[in-house]
């Protein structure tokens, strides 16, 4: 029997962005790109040659200090970016939570967002509707489910912006950082519906400077670094060798 294809497949990514020199005025800047000039001091690349693959069922942190490419990545994956040059292919539905309920509307309420957000994956209306009593039992969200959701806590806003993504059956889960602002009790919900996901072959990117929810949820990690991955490995072998350059760098004068 063939083996499952990758449901994420990089290759050669890089991504450039234009960042021009301090002090320079909106009108030089707007001028510069106009006439397509090409200053070395105007280029940043935020991901260079970067290429993994990632399988069904699997769960792989992403790692790196700030500035490492680390949301970049995720929002190539999320096709929110184009790549400059490489390949980015990812297969099936794709959910993202890149932070507390990004793709809710302030003004719709918490109903109305799991609704709109079933049907933008391409659920029938009757198919998000079917998800309503899940989720907010997940999100233990009964009391202010019918409520605008920028009336919410970001708390609320979070448990219920993981509860309407992780409930639309995706295929690939992308997270930023979202499960460092829920209480203690919530994580336990939110590590236990990550492995139910993974059973039924979820795959997890999951972005996060917290190592201890890196060890917990991920068996594998990749390391970025100044747009490049330094180590792509299990969570074991990545963590102490990060921890360890993080520590000699921060003792560096």
């Amino acid at each position: 029997m063939a083996a499952p294809e990758h449901v994420v497949e990089v290759e050669g990514l890089w991504k450039r962005y234009y960042a021009g020199p301090r002090g320079r005025s909106l009108k030089t800047a707007a001028m510069s790109r106009l006439l397509r000039r090409s200053h070395s001091e105007e280029l940043l690349w935020a991901l260079q040659d970067v290429s993994f693959t990632v399988d069904p069922g699997a769960s792989v942190a992403v790692i790196g200090p700030n500035g490492s490419g680390k949301t970049t990545l995720l929002g190539l994956l999320s096709q929110v970016f184009e790549p400059t040059r490489g390949k980015v292919i990812v297969r099936g539905r794709v959910c993202v939570l890149l932070e507390a309920a990004v793709a809710f509307h302030p003004d719709l309420t918490g109903v109305e967002n799991t609704i709109l957000q079933g049907m933008v994956l391409g659920m029938t209306r009757r198919e998000a509707v079917s998800r309503l009593d899940a989720i907010i039992a997940f999100a233990e969200a009964s009391d202010y489910i019918d409520a605008p959701v920028r009336t919410l806590s970001l708390g609320q806003r979070a448990r219920l912006g993981f509860a309407v993504a992780s409930h639309l059956s995706p295929d690939v889960f992308l997270i930023d950082e979202v499960l460092a602002i829920v209480d203690q009790e919530f994580h336990y919900a939110c590590y236990d519906r990550i492995a139910e996901m993974r059973r039924q072959g979820c795959a997890i990117v999951f972005v996060s400077h917290v190592l201890e929810q890196v060890q917990e949820l991920c068996p594998r990690a990749i390391w970025l670094d100044r747009g490049r991955i330094v180590l792509d490995a299990p969570t074991n072998e990545v963590i102490p060798r990060y921890e360890a350059h993080s520590a000699e760098h921060h003792r560096s004068p």
